[in-house]
């Protein structure tokens, strides 16, 4: 999932900021507290501005519609 996150900042210009949450107790709370139990695990992408989300791995056109905050079908 790395190489399209960086794909889509370099492509698109996209503001993606990442999380470590194995090792970080309170990015973890962060991740829980945007999955709200729609998900319950990684990778798990939130969209602050849309609240458009994808849980677990996803194909770089479904990327790029999350990153331009586009409503997304449960991925």
């Amino acid at each position: 999932m790395k190489s399209l996150i960086e794909r889509l900042k370099t492509e698109e210009h996209a503001e993606i900021e990442s999380y470590e949450v194995w090792h970080n107790k309170e990015n973890a709370e962060k991740m829980m507290e945007y999955a709200k139990d729609r998900c319950g695990g990684v990778p798990f992408f939130y969209n602050t501005k849309s609240g458009s989300f994808i849980c677990g791995e996803a194909e770089y056109p479904d990327l790029k519609r999350w990153a331009n905050g586009e409503n997304m079908p449960q991925l």
